[in-house]
Parts: C-alpha cells; sequence; structure tokens
C-alpha cells in the first residue's frame, strides 16, 4: 500500500527475483499516517483502501468481472508471481479493520451498530489469514512469514478481545508481541522504532486481560502505561480504564463533601468519582513529570464535562432545583449539590493544571533570570505575560467557588479561597512588576513590587487565621515570594533614581580622573575627585577622615551695647508744667459760681 502518488512500477520492481519480501507493518504504517489516522479518520482510510485496491486488481490484471457480471477470483499460490498479489488480502483487510473502527467510533451506545462491527472485525480476520497462508510458500523470506503471522494474530486477538474471550485473547496477542519484539530486535534502531510501537499498543490490552481473568496488579500497570503513554496510545488505555472503572463504580453509591453525603445514580458519574480519587493520588505521589500531570489533568477534565452535562439533563427535570441566578431560600437540592461538587472539582483542578503550568514556566524564567544555560532553539522563550495570564485564569477560576450553590455558608471555604484569591494577586502583581522592569519603567515597577508585598503579607494572615487544615505549604510559599520580592524592588526603587533626570544631569557633572600625584597621605574625604588604583591604596589603613579633626578659627559673636541713650538731649517741659498749676488755682466756689450763671458757655 504505496501512497498516492507512487506508481504501480516501482510497488512491481520490489517483487522481481525467486523471494519476496513484505514489510506489513511499515506498510500499513505509513499508509494509515498519510490518510487520516493521524487525526483519527477511519472513513478516509477506508476510502483510500478502496481506491488503493482498485488499482492494484487493475495493474495485475485480477479484476473480479467487469460491470455486467462478477466473477470470484481466489488468490492462489501458483498465480503469486508478483509481490503486488500479496497486497491484494492485506488492503482488504484494512478495509475491514478501519470500517470496524469507524462504526465504533460512530455508535458506542447503538447496540445494533456493535453486531456489524463484529461482522467487519472477523472479515478482517479472514484476509489476514488469507494473506498468513500465502506468506507461508517459498516464495515470501522469512521477515514476510514472521510479518504477517504477527498481523494476523493482532487482528484475530482484536477480535477475541471484543468477543470477552479474554484467555483466548492474551495467548493470541502474547504471540504476536513477542514477534514484533524478535523483529524489532533484529533491525536497526531506525527501523525498529514502529515495532516498538506496535508492542506498546499490544500490551495494554494484554494486561487488561489479565485484569479480567484475575489479576489484581494489572490495573496498576495500565495507569502506569497511562502516565507514559501519549496520542493515540494513551486513548486506547483510557478506553480500556474507563471499562475497568465501569465494574468498580457498582460500589459507589454515594459521596460525602463539605459535611454532607448525597447519592451518585449515573454509572458515568461514579467512574468519574473514582477516576478523580485515583488521579489525585497519582499526581500528589507516583508521577514527577510534569508533562505527565498535565495529561493526566486534561483527561481527567474532560470526562468531568461529560459528567457535567449528565448532571445538567437531571437538573432540568428535577423540581426542586432553581434556575440559574435565582435566590435558593433553603438548602439545595441533592442533585443541585452534586453538580455544585462536580463544578467545584472542575474548577479546583482547572486551577492546579494551570499552577502546574506557571510553576513550568518559572522554572524556565527563572533559569534565564539566573545566567544558566542556553536554551535551546526549540524551546519557546518565556515571558512575564505568560504568567500573568495563568494567573488571570487562576483568579476567575477562584472568584466562581464562592458563587457555587450550596456554599454561601461555609465559612472555612470562603476563607480559603480569598487568601488564595490574595496569594496570586500578589503573583499577578510580581510577574506585572517584571514586565515593566523588562520595559525600564522603574517607577511602576517598584510600585507594583510594592503592591505585591502588600498582597502576600495580607495573603499570609488570612493564611494563619484558618485553623481546619494544614497550611504550611502555602506559608512557606508566601515566605519565599516575599523574599523574593524584598530582593527585586530595591534594585527598582534605585533604577527609578538612577533613571530620572536630576540625578543624571548631576551624576553628568562629576569629573573622576585618575590622579597622577603619588600623595596618599590626604584622607579620601579630601580628595574625592582623584582616582587611586589599589596598588597605592593600603587596605589595612584606608583613611577615610582626618580623625581627631584640626582645629579651625571661629569669630567670636560680636556684643552689643545700648549706648545711644547717652547721647540723647530730650525737649523741655516747662510750659506743660505752668499750665497745669494756673487750671488749679482757678477752681474753687469761683469757678463753681461762673458755671451757675451761665459763665460757662461761650
Amino acid at each position: 500500500m504505496a501512497g498516492e502518488g507512487e506508481s504501480v512500477t516501482d510497488v512491481a520492481q520490489s517483487g522481481q527475483g525467486l523471494t519476496f519480501t513484505l514489510e506489513v507493518l511499515s506498510i500499513i504504517k505509513e499508509s494509515q499516517l498519510q490518510h487520516g489516522l493521524r487525526h483519527g479518520d477511519y472513513q478516509r482510510y477506508r476510502s483510500y483502501c478502496t481506491r488503493r485496491l482498485r488499482r492494484v486488481r487493475k495493474s495485475l490484471k485480477f479484476s473480479y468481472g467487469n460491470r455486467n457480471k462478477f466473477v470470484k477470483r481466489q488468490i492462489k499460490e501458483e498465480i503469486v508471481k508478483d509481490v503486488r498479489f500479496l497486497y491484494l488480502p492485506l488492503v482488504c483487510a484494512e478495509r475491514s479493520w478501519a470500517y470496524a473502527m469507524q462504526l465504533k467510533t460512530e455508535g458506542n451506545t447503538e447496540p445494533r451498530k456493535r453486531f456489524h462491527v463484529m461482522s467487519r472485525l472477523r472479515k478482517a480476520v479472514k484476509f489476514a489469514a488469507e494473506l498468513e497462508a500465502l506468506s507461508q510458500s517459498d516464495k515470501c523470506d522469512a521477515r514476510s512469514k514472521l510479518e504477517a503471522k504477527a498481523y494476523f494474530g493482532y487482528m484475530k486477538g482484536m477480535v477475541l478481545f471484543e468477543e470477552e474471550k479474554w484467555e483466548n485473547c492474551i495467548e493470541t496477542l502474547s504471540e504476536a508481541k513477542t514477534i514484533y519484539e524478535k523483529l524489532a530486535s533484529a533491525l536497526n534502531e531506525e527501523q525498529s522504532a514502529i515495532y516498538l510501537q506496535r508492542v506498546e499498543e499490544i500490551s495494554p490490552s494484554i494486561r487488561y486481560c489479565a485484569y479480567n481473568i484475575g489479576d489484581e496488579s494489572a490495573i496498576n500497570d495500565l495507569v502506569k502505561m497511562r502516565l507514559k503513554s501519549g496520542g493515540q496510545m494513551s486513548t486506547n488505555i483510557d478506553s480500556l480504564l474507563a471499562q475497568t472503572r465501569e465494574k468498580q463504580a457498582a460500589t459507589l453509591s454515594e459521596v460525602t463533601w463539605r459535611g454532607r453525603t448525597v447519592p451518585v445514580r449515573n454509572e458515568q458519574v461514579r467512574a468519574f468519582l473514582l477516576t478523580c480519587q485515583e488521579n489525585e493520588q497519582q499526581v500528589s505521589s507516583e508521577i514527577t513529570d510534569s508533562e505527565s500531570k498535565v495529561s493526566v489533568y486534561e483527561s481527567l477534565l474532560m470526562q468531568c464535562k461529560d459528567s457535567l452535562q449528565i448532571i445538567r439533563e437531571e437538573l432540568k427535570a428535577d423540581p426542586n432545583a432553581k434556575a440559574k441566578g435565582q435566590r435558593q431560600d433553603g438548602p439545595v437540592s441533592t442533585t443541585q449539590y452534586l453538580h455544585t461538587y462536580l463544578t467545584y472539582i472542575r474548577l479546583t483542578r482547572t486551577i492546579e493544571r494551570n499552577i502546574l503550568l506557571a510553576e513550568t514556566l518559572k522554572a524556565n524564567l527563572q533559569t534565564r533570570e539566573d545566567g544558566g544555560e542556553q536554551e535551546s532553539a526549540n524551546q519557546k522563550r518565556t515571558k512575564p505575560q505568560d504568567l500573568i495570564r495563568l494567573c488571570d485564569i487562576i483568579l476567575q477560576n477562584l472568584s466562581e467557588i464562592p458563587q457555587l450553590p450550596g456554599l454561601e455558608g461555609d465559612v472555612e471555604l470562603q476563607q480559603e479561597v480569598e487568601a488564595k484569591t490574595l496569594k496570586f494577586k500578589a503573583y499577578r502583581c510580581f510577574y506585572l512588576a517584571q514586565s515593566y522592569s523588562q520595559a525600564k519603567k522603574w517607577t511602576e515597577a517598584a510600585a507594583l513590587f510594592e503592591r505585591a508585598m502588600s498582597r502576600a503579607e495580607s495573603s499570609r494572615k488570612e493564611w494563619k487565621a484558618i485553623k481546619s487544615i494544614s497550611v504550611k505549604a502555602e506559608l512557606t510559599e508566601l515566605d519565599e515570594l516575599i523574599q523574593q520580592i524584598n530582593g527585586v524592588k530595591y534594585s527598582a526603587h534605585a533604577a527609578s533614581i538612577l533613571d530620572s533626570s536630576e540625578v543624571n544631569e548631576s551624576m553628568a557633572k562629576l569629573n573622576i580622573t585618575a590622579s597622577s600625584s603619588s600623595d596618599t597621605s590626604r584622607p579620601v574625604s579630601e580628595r574625592l575627585g582623584d582616582y587611586r588604583p589599589a596598588s597605592e591604596v593600603d587596605p589595612t589603613k584606608p583613611n577615610l577622615v582626618a580623625f581627631p579633626p584640626a582645629f579651625k578659627p571661629v569669630p567670636c559673636k560680636p556684643l552689643f551695647f545700648d549706648i545711644a541713650l547717652n547721647h540723647l538731649e530730650f525737649p523741655s517741659l516747662e510750659d506743660k508744667l505752668e499750665t497745669n498749676k494756673a487750671a488749679n488755682a482757678k477752681g474753687g466756689i469761683g469757678g463753681f459760681l461762673s458755671g451757675w450763671w451761665g459763665g460757662g458757655k461761650k
């Protein structure tokens, strides 16, 4: 199955000679990636197989009659004179398998389509068996025989897996896995990659079969495989884990949260709650890789979205549920409270994922600031703006938690959310200040550093006031943040002072030149404008200032005496004294009578 642009002659030339070589896995993997399966488009791949099958039959002149009459033709060993004859059963098997996978993705909830899926898979096994029978002839080399046998075992194992025949399935898949491992060890590193990838695809199915047979440790192996895998492989393992949790979810009938117990009736919601418990343990203790943790969070959030949709449908049919935004007078219904719990999980897990992303970005940012190794060419440069955006998303999620129905009177939760809000506001101010520092806006950066310090201290007080949970880790983180802010805010303040025009003008006036004089006896305070090399200065006697200081003449304070009074001549006041005597003599009885007879009126 070559690419669309590959000519038939090139394929035919590979089969010239006495022995054919058919690299089954390489051919199908290349075709799958080029024609739809890179994006999970099975319908596109099935259409490609149909077109490819028609071209090969036409080039070999091995058609099944014409448009008017169908003539079935069997591929026998005698007529196999070209390697392209081996392509016919291989392409037919791939077409049937792609059709089965398409039906499986389209009709998971329709039981009738499952019969069609099994019919297509059995047909794929039939063509794979035909390919194996043809490859066992002497016209094919040893590698082609092993490849065809492993391909047939893989297809047969998939049918047994869907039929839940666990013992037969594990035996068949183990045989196929062994063949692929032997082929990988016999080839070079570049060629063996696809065989090792097929081994990784088979391993989860084998462990799942072992779990269904009775091996309880197999589920842990599946979880570990999920943490190390990615892409389509992780999707397959997620499907297997979901099937396992559906069986375990039967025992989970209720959940207790914030002192209230509510029943869980839906099986998918039960499976999600089990997944949530397992992932919490994995992220906290088992997983150390940040990328794997993010993958776990992404998978959990997708399941949470589906569970929330189920609860919303139940809320529409619940007569006790209040409409969104409507005031709730009494306690909320059990369905509404379960919806609140799932929403809380979604918000908190989103916050944890964003914190994890922020830690990764912060580590890269810190490495560059400390002058560490130069970042690789393909690594994206981290900016403070990226961390600011994450802080905004975290603050938005935190603001939604207190508004959830049923949590209005939870004081402890309100305190915890308030403490976290202040902490991330402090982080946001800190990263915003760093972005201003990069733009050399020192005044704004210094003010933001001060604001970040204030909010970090406020958050620390809020965490200390919480007694219901352990806050040691939060306090340690805030102490580190405060210490980090202290280390940069004074630098920003100093840079803002140096950046001012007044300081620049005063510094420009300084004339510091090296002095040729060898006189070092004068203290530094008297020769501030002279530069002295280190060789001329005795470090044991720096001679900064003259001590004791020398005496200086000081003018005496002047004394002033008031002697002007001795030289003043005052005017005579004798005339004023005589007038007063005459006025006194005119008084008595005469003056009284003159006033009585009207002598006083003039």
